[in-house]
């Protein structure tokens, strides 16, 4: 449990919420944060290793159980759409609404045999920015899954919960995604990252200690919608490069088990110059995202930095998910003295970027990169330091 220190914050969304739900009474609040992934980009769902933090900024939600079947939610974030009704057992999609993110996660957490027989209300906030390649989507199917547990005493276990949200992003969403966002936000520590093997799940709390160097977020404020960007193409492409892997005689389950000179040996037996491409892209990435534990470990941070841009370069030409907008923030920072390192974060196609940048270069950085981008995009972007905070959790409230 999290005592909340930012007090005001909370008794603003409490005013909120009796101002739409008529009074606070037995009320109870949660938080989920966003995420940063520091390295190992589109390797989640090829079987490999990712290495992400969860962040500060996230979702916060207010929500009271029911005595009837009427699930009642609003959004601060999507005000326009008012108050959201519908009967605890009406679990269809509704178009382009985020309540199907609470409708998928009843419905997977029902079908897994926990029972929600009841409505509830909800009123959530969310401070990431919306489609900005940190989770938001996520973080509410986090949110949503420990106020289920909570209010309805849920006997649920948070690698459980977890694999819920993934699967309400995969089968209710529609999104392709590997376990990468919902298993840093549910197992986030504060000052820790989390290198995270996707093909077993086991993973490692390690320290992120950058020294005199903080990590700038740097979002483009291009949304991306991995509906209907070319995410889901991207899982297709590297799924068929390893089909043809196996097909050649390769005894293997995913990308992520091949070295680097494993899948160099082997290009032959994919036989496309495109599918080599965005399979070499998770092969390299994955052998990327451990030598960068390893050098974080060791407090090598210009080797550190280096393995970013080299995974920005990765995702850029072999992967092709940047784009000039992620193209411009990074490699404009990769010029900025005082970064040790740059590289998109996150699914791409828009969204954000980040860079490790000496603490007394952050208003360098951002003048710099703020200036190249608005004259070359024609639109400012937005930054902010990021802090590691801990993962999903109900919040102590006196």
């Amino acid at each position: 449990m999290n005592i909340v220190t930012n007090s005001a914050h909370l008794s603003a969304l409490t005013e909120k919420f009796d101002a739409i739900f008529g009074d606070h009474a037995s009320v109870d609040y949660f938080f989920s944060p966003g995420r940063v992934n520091l390295i190992g980009e589109h390797t989640d769902y090829n079987g490999g290793y990712v290495f992400p933090a969860s962040i500060t900024i996230g979702t916060t939600g207010l929500a009271r159980k029911r005595t009837d079947k009427r699930v009642r939610l609003y959004s601060l974030n999507f005000e326009a759409m008012g108050v959201i009704e519908f009967d605890v057992s009406d679990l269809t999609k509704i178009s382009g609404n985020w309540a199907n993110y609470v409708k998928g996660m009843i419905s997977v957490m029902r079908a897994a045999g926990y029972t929600i027989d009841s409505g509830f209300e909800l009123l959530v906030q969310g401070e990431i920015p919306t489609a900005s390649g940190l989770s938001s989507s996520a973080s509410l199917e986090l949110l949503v899954g420990i106020m289920l547990e909570d209010l309805f005493s849920l006997d649920v276990t948070r690698l459980e919960l977890v694999k819920f949200g993934k699967q309400t992003e995969n089968e209710f969403i529609g999104v392709n995604s590997g376990i990468m966002d919902q298993f840093a936000i549910g197992f986030g520590e504060i000052g820790k990252a989390i290198l995270l093997d996707c093909n077993t799940l086991n993973y490692e709390l390690v320290p992120a200690e950058f020294g005199d160097n903080v990590v700038v977020i740097m979002n483009t404020k291009k949304p991306h919608d991995l509906v209907d960007s070319k995410y889901n193409e991207r899982v297709a492409e590297t799924q068929e490069a390893l089909k043809r892997l196996q097909v050649g005689g390769l005894k293997i389950s995913t990308l992520g088990e091949l070295t680097n000179e494993e899948f160099e040996a082997n290009t032959q037996l994919i036989g496309d110059e495109t599918l080599i491409k965005r399979a070499r892209h998770a092969v390299h990435e994955n052998q990327r995202t451990k030598e960068a534990k390893a050098a974080l470990t060791a407090g090598n941070l210009e080797a550190f930095g280096k393995m970013l841009n080299a995974s920005h370069a990765s995702l850029k030409n072999d992967y092709e998910v940047t784009g000039i907008e992620l193209d411009t923030l990074a490699e404009t920072a990769q010029s900025v003295p005082g970064v040790l390192g740059a590289r998109m974060t996150g699914g791409g196609f828009g969204g954000c970027a980040i860079a490790l940048v000496k603490k007394s270069e952050v208003d360098a950085l951002i003048a710099t990169v703020g200036k190249t981008y608005e004259e070359k995009i024609g639109y400012p972007a937005e930054f902010y330091v990021a802090s590691i905070g801990a993962g999903a959790t109900k919040l102590d409230v006196d």
